[in-house]
C-alpha cells in the first residue's frame, strides 16, 4: 500500500514521490511544526513479515541515527503507520550523482569532490562501526548548492539485519557495484566491501563506464566474483598509470589485497591523480566522448546498459530518424510474428496490451558509441548467443522484455522463451528479473511456478512457489495444492545442478524448514554425501515426523547404500500408503523399476 498524496502520516503530510526501489519508497512531505519539508523513506511492507522486526527496526534506527557528519544525510526520526516503518531524513534539493554521471563526464574538482566527500563520510561510519553495503552513485546526493551527501545509511544497515523476503531473498547490493563477497553472500562483512564499491564508483567516473555490466544481474555477480577486471588502460588510454595501479587495489577480488582503509585509498587516488599531473583542482580533465576502445572479449566490461540506468538517445541518431523509424517497424513486426507463439500461454494472456514501446537507449555519452548488440552470459557452460537469438519467438520474447523491461509478464515470457531453447541459465536469470517485478503478486507467481512446474524445470518452478507461498498472509496460508507442489519442485531441485546458484537453502527452510532440511539430505546425496545425507534425513524426521518425503529420502539413501532388499521393501511401503500425494507414487515406482 502506497502513501496518498496530501495525506498525514503522523506529523508529516506527503507532497509528492520522489522515487521508488526494491526496498523502500521515497517521499518529500512537509512538517507543519517545524516548517520545512523532509524526505520520508517507506520500507517494503514484506519487511513486517519478520515479526521481530519492527524492534529491530527501532535499534537499528536509533545507530545509524547517531551519524553526524557534514556529507551523511541525517536521520531526523523514525515511526510507523499504518504498519508501515519509516525513516524521516532531511530533505536536499538537487539531484544524484547518477543523474550527472548520465549527462557525461565529471570535471577533476567534481571527482575531487566525491573523493572527499564520500570518503570521509565512509571513513566516519567505519570509525562508528557502521558499515554502509551499498555505495553507487544514485546513493550520493548533489544539493543545489554542491555539496555532496551519502545517502541510505540507515536502509541499507536495517534491510541487512531483517529477515524478511526482501533481504533474505535476494543479495544486499545493486549488482554493478557489489563486491565479490557480498555477491557470494558472506554474512561477515566489513569495511573492505564499502572499498570496493567506492572503487567500482572511482573506476566509472575515471574510465567512463562500470568495470561489469550485462542484461542480468546475475551475469554482473559471476563477473564480480570470477571474472578479472577489465584494465582501465585497456577501455580508456587516458586513464593514468598511477591511477590505474589505485583501482586495481580497489577492487582485488580478496579483501586482504584491498586497502585497509577507505581514508588510505581516497590519499592513494589523490597522489596517483597528482602525481600523473592532473591536478585535483584548477584544471577541467574529461574523457571526450568516443575516448574510450574496446578491449578484447576475454576481459572487456559487457556492453548492456546498468539494470537501474536510463540514458538519452544519442544526438547524432537524431541525424537519421528514417533509419530510426524503419528499425523500429522492423522490430515491431518481428515481435507481432514471434509473440503469436505464446497465444496459447498463460503468459501471453497476461502480458500488458497497453505498454507502449520505446525505442532502446543508445549508450551514454562515457561509454562506447557503437550500437550495442547482445550481452554474453558469462557463466562456465554457456555460450554466446547467436546473432538470431536461435529463433524468431525467442528472439519476440527478448525484444518484447528490452521494450517493456519494467513488466514481470514480459520477462516471464522471455524466460520460458530462453528454457524451450535450452539456455537455462539464462532462463532462470529472466525469471529472477520477472519475479523481483511483482514481489508479492499471488497470481504472478502461482502462473510462473506452474509455467515451469510443467517443463519440470524443477529449480524455477522451487523459486516461484516459495515465494508464493510467503504472498500469503500468516492468518491464510497457501492451499494444499500449492504446498504440494512446492514439495515436489524443492524435493527435484536439489538433483539439479544450477539450484545452488538461484535457490538458497536458508530461504526453503525460512519457508518450510523440513523441506529445507530435505533438500540438503537430497542435495548431499546427490554428490555421494551418505552420511551427511543420512544426518540431514534423521534431522527432519525429529522436526516433523508426519512429512511424506522423509520416507521417499530414506528409499534413496538405502538404494545407495546398495541394501537393495530394504530399500524395496521402502519404496513398497510408500506406494502402499494412499496419503502420498501422486509426484511420491509416481517417482517411488520409478525408483522400484531401477532395482535389481
Amino acid at each position: 500500500m502506497s502513501f496518498s498524496i496530501g495525506e498525514n502520516v503522523g506529523a508529516y503530510r506527503i507532497a509528492e514521490q520522489l522515487g521508488q526501489g526494491g526496498m523502500a519508497t521515497v517521499y518529500k512531505a512537509y512538517h507543519a511544526a517545524l516548517d520545512r519539508y523532509v524526505a520520508l523513506k517507506v520500507l517494503h511492507p514484506a519487511f513486517n513479515e519478520d515479526k521481530s522486526f519492527e524492534l529491530r527496526f527501532q535499534r537499528e534506527a536509533r545507530v545509524v541515527a547517531k551519524l553526524e557528519h557534514p556529507h551523511i544525510v541525517p536521520i531526523y526520526d523514525y515511526a510507523e503507520h499504518e504498519h508501515r516503518p519509516y525513516l524521516v531524513m532531511k530533505f536536499i534539493p538537487g539531484e544524484t550523482l547518477k543523474a550527472r554521471l548520465l549527462r557525461g563526464p565529471l570535471t577533476s574538482e567534481e571527482i575531487q569532490d566525491v573523493v572527499d566527500s564520500v570518503g570521509s563520510a565512509l571513513g566516519y561510519a567505519h570509525r562508528q562501526g557502521i558499515l554502509h553495503r551499498d555505495i553507487k552513485p544514485s546513493n550520493v546526493l548533489i544539493s543545489t548548492d554542491g555539496v555532496m551527501y551519502l545517502a541510505d545509511f540507515g536502509l541499507a544497515r536495517i534491510a541487512q539485519m531483517g529477515e524478511s523476503t526482501l533481504s533474505s531473498d535476494s543479495i544486499m547490493g545493486t549488482p554493478q557495484y557489489i563486491s565479490p563477497e557480498q555477491a557470494m553472500g558472506k554474512k561477515e562483512l566489513d569495511a573492505g566491501t564499502d572499498i570496493y564499491s567506492f572503487g567500482v564508483m572511482l573506476y566509472e567516473m575515471v574510465v567512463g563506464q562500470v568495470p561489469f555490466n550485462a542484461d542480468t544481474p546475475f551475469s554482473i555477480i559471476h563477473d564480480h566474483i570470477y571474472t578479472p577486471l577489465p584494465m582501465p588502460r585497456a577501455v580508456n588510454p587516458k586513464v593514468p598509470e598511477t591511477v590505474e595501479r589505485v583501482l586495481l587495489k580497489a577492487l582485488s577480488k580478496e579483501r586482504a589485497d584491498r586497502y585497509a582503509s577507505v581514508e588510505e585509498m581516497s590519499q592513494a587516488f589523490k597522489d596517483a591523480w597528482v602525481a600523473a599531473g592532473v591536478p585535483m583542482r584548477g584544471t577541467a580533465i574529461t574523457l571526450p566522448h568516443g575516448s574510450t576502445r574496446t578491449v578484447p572479449r576475454e576481459t572487456a566490461p559487457k556492453l548492456a546498459e546498468p539494470v537501474e540506468t536510463v540514458v538519452a538517445v544519442e544526438l547524432k541518431a537524431k541525424r537519421f530518424p528514417w533509419a530510426i523509424a524503419a528499425g523500429l517497424m522492423v522490430l515491431l513486426v518481428c515481435g507481432l510474428v514471434g509473440l503469436a507463439a505464446f497465444r496459447n500461454s498463460g503468459i501471453f494472456r497476461r502480458l500488458n496490451a497497453t505498454t507502449t514501446p520505446l525505442p532502446p537507449s543508445l549508450p551514454s555519452p562515457a561509454r562506447d558509441p557503437k550500437p550495442q548488440v547482445v550481452a554474453t552470459m558469462l557463466s562456465p557452460n554457456s555460450q554466446p548467443l547467436p546473432p538470431d537469438l536461435n529463433s524468431p519467438q525467442l528472439k519476440a520474447a527478448y525484444d518484447a522484455a528490452q521494450l517493456n523491461p519494467d513488466d514481470p509478464n514480459a520477462h516471464l515470457a522471455l524466460a520460458v522463451a530462453y528454457w524451450d531453447a535450452g539456455l537455462r541459465r539464462q532462463a532462470l536469470e529472466a525469471l529472477t528479473t520477472a519475479a523481483n517485478l511483482a514481489p508479492m503478486d499471488q497470481d504472478f507467481l502461482l502462473g510462473a511456478a506452474k509455467e515451469f512446474h510443467a517443463r519440470e524445470a524443477w529449480t524455477a518452478a522451487s523459486a516461484m512457489y516459495i515465494r508464493l507461498m510467503r504472498a500469503y498472509p500468516p492468518n491464510d496460508p497457501a492451499p494444499t495444492e500449492i504446498i504440494d507442489a512446492m514439495h515436489e519442485s524443492v524435493y527435484k531441485s536439489a538433483g539439479e545442478p544450477e539450484f545452488t546458484l538461484f535457490l538458497q537453502f536458508e530461504m526453503v527452510e525460512r519457508t518450510d524448514q523440513a523441506m529445507g532440511i530435505i533438500m540438503r539430505g537430497r542435495s548431499a546425496l546427490t554428490v555421494g554425501k551418505l552420511e551427511d545425507a543420512r544426518n540431514y534425513l534423521n534431522q527432519a524426521r525429529g522436526m516433523k515426523p508426519d512429512l511424506r518425503e522423509t520416507a521417499l529420502l530414506e528409499a534413496e539413501i538405502l538404494i545407495h547404500e546398495k541394501r537393495i532388499d530394504e530399500a524395496r521393501a521402502a519404496l513398497s511401503a510408500i506406494g502402499a500408503d494412499q496419503n502420498n500425494p501422486e509426484w511420491i507414487h509416481i517417482m517411488a515406482e520409478g525408483l522400484m523399476k531401477t532395482l535389481p
